[in-house]
């Protein structure tokens, strides 16, 4: 569990971050979304202590951030960053193990890790281990990025604005490997973001900064449907509130029985998705499965009547 209480930091008597507090869950993403100049990037570098706090403390499961060096408390937390910030001259397997050679692990339990993580990332070590970062595309520099971060098993990973770099195709790969990685690792991440569509799709929570201070912090659902504040309302969008309220809705939730044909869509599909299905597709009803077999059926007009409630 990371418990912010009361963090602050000032520059020149304006205060970059107002006395913000949060509670992050263990096994949980957490996005902290906000415009430029919000705070929320100082808030990140604070918990890491590659700022520190002007007041305030932040503790890791108990224990208090400012209890321990801040070199040692950073080889706790993971930290990964646009642009992913790996050593050019350096192997894909040297930049992921570069951590756990710090901690001073053996050279067969480094390597282990190293193709452990690169398997997770769908990245067949004999194939990458040896390459160098100019030899790999943007997204693959990304996932390698994120594995090095993840190298030493931190008890925490915080991620900058991770994704932005990248082209929409590759970034919306990148964030649903992110999240199969969490559920599997069960892994505790902070992440830092501009988008709010980001903040929806990955964050079990959403906290949202304004002027230095935490304006709202709840569930995706929460935010959208209980904006906070104006500028969060603005921040969700009001005429996009519907539709991202069904990105969090699973099509098995409405599925129901009777015919329907065509190309199928899964049971673990947003909403959100089967809408965009039936619209392409000029269908009124979608086939749904749950692994090779059919469940049900998934209507045009249930999902507007599921956007309607929920608008």
């Amino acid at each position: 569990m990371i418990e912010i209480d009361q963090i602050s930091k000032v520059y020149d008597g304006k205060a970059a971050v107002d006395a913000v507090s949060m509670t992050v869950e263990t096994g949980t993403i957490t996005v902290i979304v906000g415009t430029s100049g919000s705070g929320k990037t100082t808030l990140l570098r604070m918990i890491n202590r590659l700022e520190e706090p002007t007041s305030g403390e932040v503790r890791i499961n108990g224990v208090v951030t400012t209890s321990m060096p801040g070199h040692i408390l950073r080889r706790r937390i993971g930290y990964a960053i646009q642009g992913h910030g790996l050593f050019p001259h350096h192997t894909v397997g040297r930049n992921i193990g570069a951590v756990p050679q710090l901690l001073g692990w053996s050279k067969e339990k480094t390597r282990a890790r190293v193709d452990e993580l690169l398997d997770l990332f769908s990245m067949d070590p004999a194939q990458f281990r040896d390459r160098y970062p100019a030899e790999l595309s943007g997204g693959q520099q990304q996932r390698v990025g994120v594995a090095r971060a993840l190298a030493s098993r931190p008890d925490l990973l915080l991620m900058d604005e991770p994704f932005g770099a990248l082209d929409p195709i590759i970034r919306a790969r990148a964030q649903t490997d992110l999240r199969r990685i969490q559920r599997t690792l069960g892994s505790t991440i902070m992440l830092v973001t501009h988008d709010m569509e980001e903040a929806i799709h990955l964050g079990d929570r959403v906290a949202v900064m304004d002027g230095g201070q935490l304006v709202q912090h709840g569930t995706p659902a929460e935010i959208i449907q209980n904006p906070a504040t104006a500028f969060v309302a603005d921040m969700v969008g009001g005429v996009d509130r519907p539709l991202r309220l069904l990105s969090l809705i699973a099509v098995a939730d409405i599925v129901e029985d009777g015919p329907a044909t065509g190309t199928p869509i899964a049971a673990e599909a947003s909403l959100r998705d089967a809408l965009s299905a039936c619209l392409w597709s000029g269908r009124d009803a979608l086939p749904v499965t749950r692994g090779d077999a059919i469940i049900g059926r998934v209507t045009l007009p249930a999902i507007r009547a599921q956007a309607q409630a929920t608008a």
